[in-house]
C-alpha cells in the first residue's frame, strides 16, 4: 500500500495510504514532540504532517508568534524523512482573521482535498484525548479520522475515562495498528512510546530562568531561540 499524501490540484484520485496529522502549538517544538512524531511514523509506516496552530485571535501569542513557531518546527524537521510541516491552519487564519481554527474544520478541509476513502489519523497525547469533550464539535472527529494516542505506562488512560468520552470511544479501540488502514476513520489506537520528560512549559520556564534547556530542543531550534531572544532568553 502506498503512503498517503495530499495531492496537488488536478490529481486524478486520492492516495489510499495512511496520513498522520500532528497538530499543536509547538511553543517551542522540543525533543519530546519529535520522539512522538518519529515513533508514529515508524510504527505505522506513514508520513506525519506537523501542523502548528495559528495565534489565538483574542490574546497575545502564547510565547513565540505563529511565524516563529512554524520556522522552529521547520528547522526541527529539516532532513527528517516522513516528517513535514503543514501550514494550513496559519493560512486559514490569514484568510479568516479572528475566526478560531477548529480541528474539526481542519479535518474537513483535508477530506475535501483527499476524498473520503483514504485513511487519516489525528495524532495526540493522552492528556489531549482526556480533554477531547471540551473541543469544538469533538463528537465528529472520529467520523473524519482515526485517533492515534501517544501513550505511556501509568498515564490517565489506564484509569477511568470521563463518562461521555468513554461512551463515544467504547467500540472504537483498535485491536492492532493494521485496523487504521482498513477504513478511513473511526478507530482509536494507543501508540506506546518511551517516557519523555520534555514539555513546552518546562522548556519555556528553564529558558526564562536561565537554566539548562538547550539539550531539550533540537540544536537549530536552540540557536534560533537564543538569536531572537525568545521566551526571555538573554541574547549575546
Amino acid at each position: 500500500m502506498t503512503v498517503a499524501s495530499i495531492p496537488e490540484p488536478g490529481a486524478s484520485r486520492p492516495d489510499t495510504g495512511l496520513l498522520l496529522i500532528y497538530g499543536g502549538t509547538f511553543d517551542p517544538v522540543h525533543n519530546g514532540h519529535l520522539a512522538i512524531a518519529r515513533r508514529a511514523r515508524d510504527e505505522l509506516n506513514a508520513p506525519v504532517r506537523l501542523m502548528p496552530a495559528a495565534d489565538p485571535p483574542h490574546r497575545p501569542p502564547p510565547g513565540a508568534d505563529a511565524r516563529q513557531r512554524t520556522h522552529m518546527l521547520e528547522l526541527a524537521t529539516a532532513g527528517e524523512p516522513g516528517l513535514q510541516v503543514d501550514r494550513r491552519e496559519l493560512r486559514r487564519a490569514a484568510r479568516q482573521p479572528g475566526v478560531p481554527s477548529w480541528t474539526v474544520d481542519t479535518l474537513r478541509e483535508i477530506r475535501a482535498e483527499i476524498g473520503t476513502t483514504a485513511p487519516v489519523a489525528l495524532l495526540m497525547g493522552a492528556d489531549s484525548l482526556l480533554g477531547l469533550p471540551t473541543w469544538h464539535a469533538w463528537e465528529h472527529l472520529l467520523d473524519l479520522a482515526h485517533l492515534v494516542i501517544a501513550d505511556r505506562p501509568g498515564n490517565a488512560l489506564d484509569g477511568q475515562l470521563p463518562e461521555v468520552l468513554a461512551a463515544r470511544l467504547r467500540d472504537a479501540w483498535a485491536v492492532d495498528a493494521a485496523c487504521l488502514r482498513e477504513r478511513p476513520a473511526g478507530w482509536v489506537w494507543r501508540l506506546h512510546q518511551p517516557l519523555q520528560a520534555e514539555s513546552a512549559t518546562a522548556v519555556r520556564g528553564l529558558i526564562a530562568a536561565g537554566g539548562d534547556w538547550r539539550g531539550l530542543v533540537p540544536g537549530a531550534v536552540a540557536t534560533y531561540i537564543a538569536a531572537h531572544g525568545l521566551y526571555g532568553c538573554a541574547t549575546a
